[in-house]
């Protein structure tokens, strides 16, 4: 990590200096506030997280929990999000406390015995065959704390407002703050203004009841327990995640961190039409009755309980992720995230999952808006953009679930669960979102230019080598989320192009880069050339790529890259990502999706900002 930009750190460099609203926070609620986030949840803390970031926009984080989550119900942590961890600084500490699925195991009935069941298929799990990213399982309550961590230690030093309840909203359209939300804190109950809301408060969202949005779908005539427990038992494959199908029933058995505990989802059967909801009040000691019959012969001696619940499967989206109706035109004041905009069961490890990168949507939007980067018709890409996400992971888990709750008589190929799962396993890991043509991001003209960076999807990184120092890099990694724009220039052999191209497109930067801020401050460049690492040096390289940083005004070293193999680094980007050789610039979106593929013409490049940025 860079630091030392803006004078000598000593301290724990995570911890940047306040800016902004971050100085002399206030300790109370203000009658006034940019955006007020409600709810803490992972989408809450993400996007508090990602405020933090622009500390020159007043953000406020509401809780009615007296304090942080202590036991989290989510707990999949798919490489996407650990991808989206690394850019906010803390994937490597929380992958070395949570648990990594190396390996998921299927099993079904015994043929020689159909009460018992046996192994069928030991399968490699999907994560490290499509991304330099683990699947994790880890607590929902740390992901939260890091995410709490990342906000407080930003230069805007949010912290949430725990205590605080949200009690309702009205969108008044008038003034400076024409979003009234009443709240009931300790002292009591009081109204304060926001330009925006965004409601992170979960399923029976209070935010997404004010705004008129209705959830669309149902429940699905199926039940399942869920436990996280402490046991002792003689099956095998106690430390793996199993899929395991019986005459009795099915289990998803999902080990988590620390070793010891572990998740089962036990299949409790179809649920009467008449039932209501009644199945909810299963007792924990019929759940572990239920998945020892499934287990059998092998059996689970429970030590400790730690946390369990029932629950009816549901597959619903909201109607709307935002307060506009399709008549308006003004634009949206209040958004919903997570599960107040979709539910779905727990089995495909998503809920989490999708929730915080509708976080990392939004978050950047708003701060784009309110520092006047961007116009304030980029808030509606939010709701265009994770509306057709959200139904795509309804219609997912739909199948997935299913498949999980069939009978042994119905299954006729007992390796087609292990197929599907990791067949499918580019959605679940959080890779097959793509976003389409926007004012933020382009269209395909010239993307057989950069055909491994496919635009609207996120930008997956590789190996280069890095100039100054010789040390191999992934190249996306650098990109932390911070708000800024990633321009990438694989330069032409020669760099006769790339060079022209810098002079023109230093120019365009500076058009949207206010005056007092570093030159990189809203458009982060960098250059991969194709020549070898012992044929370049950085001073070589055009001055767009060797910003002067901070109040010293100090050269950053770290944006010149070559691509060619050397004795560290066996891969070529240009090869690995199908380059063109005669150069190709890839713009990134501040949440790490490709925006555009462009050739390397600085007007073209132009002409694409355009619709992103306002002047400075």
């Amino acid at each position: 990590m860079q630091f030392h930009h803006h004078g000598y750190v000593s301290q724990e460099p995570r911890i940047v200096a306040a800016q902004g609203t971050g100085i002399d926070r206030p300790t109370d609620l203000p009658d006034e506030t940019d955006v007020l986030i409600v709810g803490s949840g992972p989408a809450g803390m993400l996007l508090a997280a990602q405020m933090s970031q622009f500390p020159s926009v007043t953000t406020r984080i509401i809780e009615k929990r007296d304090g942080r989550l202590e036991l989290g119900q989510a707990d999949g942590i798919q490489p996407r999000s650990v991808e989206t961890f690394q850019a906010f600084g803390f994937a490597e500490r929380i992958t070395s406390e949570a648990y990594n699925i190396g390996w998921m195991n299927f099993w079904n009935p015994d043929p020689a015995n159909p009460d018992n069941i046996i192994r069928t298929t030991r399968t490699e799990d999907y994560g490290f065959k499509i991304s330099e990213f683990p699947h994790l399982i880890v607590n929902q309550a740390r992901v939260l704390d890091y995410f709490a961590e990342a906000a407080a230690f930003g230069p805007g030093r949010i912290v949430p407002d725990y205590g605080v309840e949200f009690l309702g909203l009205t969108v008044t359209d008038e003034g400076e703050y024409p979003v009234e939300v009443r709240v009931q804190a300790a002292a009591g109950e009081r109204t304060i203004r926001a330009k925006y809301v965004v409601g992170c408060d979960g399923a029976r969202s209070g935010v997404r009841e004010a705004i008129g949005r209705k959830h669309v779908g149902a429940f699905s005539a199926h039940a399942w327990g869920v436990m996280d427990i402490l046991v002792n038992t003689d099956f095998p494959d106690w430390r793996t995640k199993c899929a395991i199908n019986a005459k009795a029933g099915n289990i998803l058995h999902i080990p988590r961190e620390g070793g010891y505990l572990s998740r089962v989802y036990v299949d409790l059967g179809e649920v009467a039409a008449d039932d209501n909801h009644r199945v909810r009040q299963t007792p924990i000691e019929k759940v572990i009755e239920r998945a020892n019959e499934i287990l059998r012969p092998y059996t689970l001696d429970v030590r400790e309980v730690a946390w369990h619940s029932v629950y009816e499967v549901g597959h619903r989206v909201t109607d709307g992720f935002d307060d506009v109706s399709g008549a308006s035109d003004r634009a949206p004041r209040v958004f919903l995230t997570g599960d107040a905009c979709h539910t779905h069961s727990a089995k495909a490890g998503q809920g989490m999952n999708v929730s915080m990168q509708d976080g990392f949507n939004i978050g950047w939007k708003l701060g784009s808006v309110l520092t006047g980067r961007s116009p304030e018709s980029l808030l509606a890409t939010y709701t265009a953009e994770r509306q057709p996400v959200a139904q795509q992971l309804i219609d997912f888990d739909r199948e997935w679930s299913s498949l999980m709750a069939r009978k042994p008589e119905e299954i006729s190929d007992p390796q087609e669960l292990a197929n599907y799962y990791l067949g499918t396993a580019e959605f679940p890991s959080g890779f097959m979102t793509q976003y389409m043509s926007s004012m933020i991001t382009g269209d395909a003209e010239h993307q057989q230019l950069a055909a491994g960076f496919p635009i609207g999807k996120r930008f997956k990184s590789s190996e280069v080598v890095r100039v100054c120092d010789g040390n191999v890099v992934h190249l996306g990694h650098h990109a932390k989320a911070d708000g800024r724009w990633r321009v990438y220039a694989f330069a032409d052999a020669g760099g006769s192009r790339v060079n022209e191209w810098a002079s023109a497109a230093a120019s365009l930067f500076a058009r949207v880069t206010p005056a007092d801020a570093d030159p990189d401050a809203v458009i982060d460049a960098k250059i991969i050339y194709q020549e070898g690492f012992g044929e370049l040096d950085v001073i070589s390289a055009p001055e767009l790529f060797r910003p002067q940083s901070g109040p010293l005004g100090l050269i950053d070293w770290e944006k010149v890259y070559t691509a060619a193999p050397n004795a560290w680094c066996d891969t070529d980007i240009f090869d690995e990502r199908e380059l063109s050789r005669d150069g190709v610039v890839v713009v990134v979106r501040p949440d790490q999706y490709v925006a555009a593929v462009l050739p390397l013409d600085a007007s073209e490049l132009d002409a694409f900002f355009q619709g992103v940025f306002l002047p400075a």
